[in-house]
């Protein structure tokens, strides 16, 4: 029976320091794949499955931050270690809150080897595991696997993947204003260009799922001039 071999992403735009982290990766036993740009990036992982993630912050196109925000918001819990010289403390709170290890360059590269291999050890130990996929608030029930909803007067819905991607990410950062810059780049994608006025639509269908009256909204409120903000 062939070993399973441990399938790694490696997310840098650096040539040389690209080429010697993959050969030190494949000569620990790892199936290596690689990216230089972060759209690249988001094509290999909504492509394949991978047990973990290295990834660089400063890439052509769209950031290491914004990748590893983009597919937790799709639901994709792989292990990510951010290898970058981003290291002010805001850059690595924001990489540990939505990744899972974080380490400046430059770095000692038996460090980085330990910090990889326990990743992917916590990785597939958590791989047997299913995490929460419901939420409620209010009176409201929301299954983000299923994509149904319980709304008012216990009215049951199925809503699309961009109407449960949105409300994932309002719920996810509950109290905090989510610019609609951010919702366009999350929820619609780098190749896709609809107007601010699409997010307001979403909204107000929100507000007609869930809030008790829509004209006084208790969960999903517009900030104007800057995004959107979810509280329960």
């Amino acid at each position: 029976m062939t070993a399973y071999k441990k399938r790694l992403l490696l997310v840098e735009d650096e040539e040389t320091l690209r080429s010697t982290l993959r050969l030190n990766f494949e000569l620990e036993g790892y199936s290596v794949t690689t990216a230089v740009r972060g759209s690249e990036a988001l094509e290999r992982i909504r492509g394949a499955r991978f047990d973990v993630i290295v990834l660089d912050v400063m890439l052509p196109d769209v950031d290491g931050f914004t990748i590893c925000e983009t597919i937790r918001l799709e639901g994709n819990t792989t292990p990510v270690l951010f290898l970058t010289a981003r290291t002010l403390p805001q850059e690595r709170i924001r990489g540990l809150r939505s990744g899972d290890d974080y380490l400046g360059k430059p770095f000692d590269l038996e460090e980085l080897l330990l910090r990889v291999g326990k990743l992917m050890t916590r990785g597939l130990e958590a791989s047997s595991g299913i995490g929460p996929t419901q939420r409620s608030f209010g009176t409201n029930q929301v299954d983000f696997e299923s994509y149904d909803v319980v709304g008012q007067r216990g009215v049951v819905k199925r809503l699309t993947q961009r109407e449960i991607l949105l409300l994932k990410l309002l719920m996810d950062r509950e109290n905090e204003v989510v610019s609609r810059e951010e919702i366009l780049q999350k929820v619609w994608g780098y190749d896709v260009f609809p107007t601010t006025r699409t997010i307001d639509n979403f909204i107000v269908a929100f507000r007609k799922y869930f809030e008790p009256d829509p004209k006084l909204p208790r969960h999903f409120h517009s900030i104007r001039g800057v995004g959107y903000k979810f509280t329960s």
